[in-house]
């Protein structure tokens, strides 16, 4: 609940912060013009980012005959999570991860890396694709939308205030050059912070859906540990040197925010922007779940011990 509330909060941050920009640009009718084009440009993003993404990573469907194993844990999963079985993909890639896409449980998809199905044991990769099938069932591809709409709209407003201010017609009074300058800098200043303060809302409502679908995971799964293990053996090999390196070469930074643990978190920028809460803590949680689930209502979910 306490996630759930800080989404609201934050979406409503981001509301906020798009109508006073708009405000100060050109009024209601800038920013309601702003805001249809930013719809405009999500609308292809939310009914096709599923066959961007799979695409992006050459990932191909599996079929049943090809790994029984697979599709009959997913499809226990999608059961247990109350939601139609997702497709499943395989990326051709050397780095273990693994993301859902798709823009609601009856159009979603989850894939699985090459690197990902030779580290993990099952338990671990049961607890993996759980939490990928909280995501959907939480719907968060539409809330990750509606948070990148109202980003794209703050970016494109504070765009049309540098520009139309650089652009706008010059005035040789003597006043209005002093208005004029103090306009430049104030544009100058949005053009930088609006689209990064837009952004850092952005990624704090990503880690809010990621402390969710982890707890959601869990219990679809029944075994908060197995996550907890997979998280704990995915965060040690992408600190490995020779696997940062592989990551940068597969791994686009702007899907990194889709995979269970993000790949690109090597250096001190990439850790301060990253969309991914600290293992550490999603772990901690994990396993307080683990006690909470054994010692209070864990066979309602039919909890496993590992």
């Amino acid at each position: 609940m306490a996630n759930q509330l800080k989404t609201v909060l934050l979406l409503g941050v981001l509301t906020g912060l798009f109508l006073a920009i708009g405000h100060l640009v050109a009024g209601k009718q800038g920013m309601i013009i702003a805001f249809v084009v930013a719809l405009f440009m999500n609308f292809f993003s939310y009914f096709f980012s599923d066959k961007v993404a799979l695409a992006m990573y050459g990932a191909r469907e599996i079929s049943y005959e090809e790994a029984p194993w697979l599709h009959e844990m997913v499809e226990d999963l999608a059961r247990r999570a109350g939601i139609p079985k997702p497709k499943i993909y395989l990326a051709p890639m050397a780095v273990p991860n693994a993301f859902a896409t798709g823009r609601d449980p009856n159009h979603a998809a989850v894939a699985v890396t090459s690197g990902i199905l030779q580290i993990l044991d099952k338990n671990e990769l049961r607890g993996v694709l759980a939490h990928e099938l909280g995501h959907i069932k939480n719907r968060d591809i539409l809330i990750s939308s509606i948070a990148a709409t109202i980003g794209g709209a703050i970016s494109m407003l504070a765009n049309i205030a540098y520009f139309s201010t650089f652009f706008g017609g010059n005035n040789n009074d003597e006043e209005n050059s002093s208005n004029t300058i103090a306009s430049i800098i104030g544009s100058v200043i949005l053009f930088i912070v609006a689209p990064l303060a837009a952004t850092l809302v952005q990624m704090a409502i990503s880690r809010s859906r990621e402390f969710l679908a982890d707890e959601a995971g869990a219990k679809i799964s029944g075994c908060p540990l197995c996550l907890a293990n997979a998280l704990r053996k995915l965060e040690e090999i992408a600190h490995n040197p020779q696997i940062q390196e592989v990551a940068s070469r597969e791994v686009n930074p702007g899907t990194a925010h889709m995979m269970i643990v993000n790949p690109l978190s090597g250096d001190f920028i990439m850790k301060l922007f990253s969309t991914h809460p600290p293992t550490e803590e999603r772990i901690r949680r994990l396993e307080e779940l683990a006690r909470k689930m054994q010692t209070g209502y864990g066979f309602q979910y039919g909890f496993q011990h590992v």
